[in-house]
């Protein structure tokens, strides 16, 4: 049973909060002690909420997931774990992780709770209004980055939100391409939205947000007002792993049939990987070497 639950609790899924450190990185504390330990709290916390979220989705979705190739195979969904142990756990991941937040920051709980209930609503109901579905995911994304700049106590880039949101849209819409293209005409059997889209539709509007985020990432790397806040002017030398990184995923989700899942790319696929460890690296030599 413990084995199904950690399962369920999708770890690998934690690395979308890894999202939660660009705030401490961009921001010139990632060398201050108080400030990478509070992100790290924070990360722990949000992986904490995401893995009750997960459990929430799965319980309320299983009926849905047992049509699924993939998705039926979950513990969930299969009946490995019974109501009882879900619910229980559920409770435990919410309530311990809210705690945490409430003791470590006043404002740093509020978002948390905020990420929680916006994540339960899409749940409920955001997910089933066509294009809704996407850009809510993409704003939890934004909560993440939003939640990393308040336990440190900085102030939050409208750059890093912005570029935040598009590129989650960009990893949005490419997985439901993904589910769109893999379930073929029983697409909307497990995910009704799915019967909205279309792969030209999904293509059209994956054109449009792959432009945006490469233009907005340089326009934000060119920006003499991020030059002057970061004290740098170098910042253009990581723009070259971020096409790159946007180019690759585009080959994954067309010729290879991959983007179902972001994360399990990010860490199977070499280039993809490499690629994102190159730009963190970079990030740092230009923002604390240079």
């Amino acid at each position: 049973m413990i084995i199904a639950l950690f399962k369920s609790a999708r770890p690998a899924q934690w690395l979308k909060n890894l999202i939660l450190f660009a705030a401490l990185i961009f921001a010139g504390e990632m060398m201050t002690t108080e400030s990478l330990m509070k992100a790290i709290i924070a990360f722990v916390v949000f992986c904490f909420l995401s893995s009750g979220l997960y459990l929430f989705n799965d319980y309320f979705d299983k009926e849905r997931d047992k049509l699924h190739p993939l998705k039926k195979l979950r513990p969930i969904a299969s009946g490995e774990l019974s109501t009882a142990v879900v619910i229980g756990a559920i409770f435990f991941l919410f309530a311990s992780a809210l705690g945490v937040a409430w003791v470590v920051d006043y404002s740093f709980f509020i978002v948390a709770s905020v990420f929680v209930l916006f994540n339960l609503l899409y749940s409920l109901f955001l997910k089933h209004i066509v294009l809704i579905d996407v850009m809510s995911i993409a704003m939890s994304f934004v909560l993440r980055a939003y939640a990393g700049a308040v336990i440190i106590g900085v102030d939050t880039s409208e750059w890093l939100l912005i570029n935040t949101l598009l590129l989650a849209l960009f990893l949005g819409f490419g997985k439901r391409r993904h589910e769109l293209t893999l379930l073929e005409g029983k697409a909307e059997n497990h995910r009704k939205i799915l019967n909205s889209y279309s792969p030209y539709l999904l293509d059209q509007l994956i054109g449009v947000v792959t432009a945006s985020v490469v233009v907005m990432y340089m326009l934000y790397s060119f920006s003499p007002e991020v030059s002057t806040k970061l004290h740098t002017e170098n910042l253009f030398l990581t723009i070259p792993f971020v096409v790159y990184g946007i180019f690759r995923y585009l080959y994954l989700i067309h010729k290879e049939e991959k983007g179902g899942s972001p994360t399990k790319i990010m860490i199977s696929d070499l280039p993809i990987l490499a690629t994102v460890i190159l730009w963190i690296l970079t990030v740092i030599v230009v923002l604390y070497i240079l």
